[in-house]
Formats: structure tokens, sequence, C-alpha cells
């Protein structure tokens, strides 16, 4: 079973080998909205004077993804920090804060943050948003599967239409619907919500 947690909630998580060697921390989580995946992390070192590491961590050098740990296999996965941050086609600015509009047009909400499957893919199955009236939630939290094609440009992420009706306030609620549109068997990150 894989757990859903924010990706608010990976800034901080150790990073460690499998070997038990403690790298660093997650400074930022990098996303790529049209492929719904992480590409990687940003780094900083571990400690409260430690700044960021030179280093970053492409998601191809992810072991696995854990509620307690990103764990790799050895720091040898470990690349320049630049060509992990370039490699996201969503690389032109924060996810968080961005407006969220349905394919067709329609403003649902404004991004709180991403929901990320544990486990070993990477993958991004929500949103978690601010809804507008559109929903019917005006002002309220609440999650949108992430199921179909995703794009960001500039302040805006677009979503599948067909996501807007299935909104819903709890992540345990969010994890149920993912299984069953996917058959997937994800189940609710204990954590903030930010």
């Amino acid at each position: 079973m894989n757990v859903l947690m924010l990706a608010g909630e990976l800034a901080k998580r150790p990073v460690v080998t499998l070997g038990g060697e403690a790298v660093g921390q997650v400074k930022d989580t990098v996303f790529d909205a049209a492929g719904a995946r992480i590409t990687g992390f940003t780094l900083a070192g571990r400690g409260l004077l430690a700044g960021p590491l030179k280093q970053s961590l492409p998601w191809s050098g992810v072991h696995f993804l854990g509620p307690d740990a990103v764990m790799i296999p050895s720091v040898d996965v470990l690349e320049d920090r630049a060509a992990v941050v370039a490699r996201s086609e969503a690389g032109h600015g924060q996810v968080r804060g961005a407006r969220v509009l349905t394919d067709g047009g329609l403003e649902v909400g404004t991004v709180l943050d991403v929901v990320i499957e544990g486990g070993a893919d990477g993958r991004v199955v929500g949103v978690h948003l601010t809804a507008t009236d559109a929903l019917g939630k005006k002002g309220r939290k609440v999650f949108l599967p992430a199921q179909g094609r995703l794009s960001m440009t500039g302040d805006t992420l677009v979503v599948p239409g067909h996501t807007a009706g299935r909104a819903t306030e709890d992540l345990g609620a969010l994890a149920e619907e993912l299984l069953r549109g996917h058959g997937a068997s994800p189940v609710p990150g204990e954590g903030k919500t930010l």
C-alpha cells in the first residue's frame, strides 16, 4: 500500500542511503505538471545552520519515497542542482498559489499543494486547493483527483474538467476515489496540510 502525502510535507524530510548514511534533507520538490510526476528534489544540509547543497536528487535516483525519509541507493545518484531544476517543465514558477482552471475554462480554485503517492513512482495523484463557487464549496480547502493530463503555464494549473465534480474535503476520501478510479491502493498519510 502506498501512502498519500502533500508535497509541502516533504520539506526537511531526511535523504538517507540504503547503507544508512544521512545525505541531507529535502529543500524543494521539483514538479513536472505535464507528466504529473516529481522530477526531483533540491537538497539542504542537515542542521540549523546548514544551507542548500550544490547537488540535487533526480527522481531516477530515488529508491523509495517513504513517510519518514527519502531512500536512495548511494550518494552516486546525486547530480548538479541546475540539471535537476532544469528538467522541470513547470520550473517557470511556483505551483503553490497558482490558480486552477479546468480544461473547459472554469476557475475552480487556488493551489495549496499537490498530493503525491509515496513509493517508487513519484506520481502526483491530486491537487489540494482553496475552492471557488464553481465547486460549490467557496473558500473551503478541498482535494481534486489528478486523473488525466495536467498542464502548468505561468501561474495557472489546468486540470481535466471531469475531476471538478469529484472534489472532497478529506485526504482519505481522495484515496478512496483513487482506488475506484485507478485500481491502485493509496492510503492517506499522516501530516500537516499546510
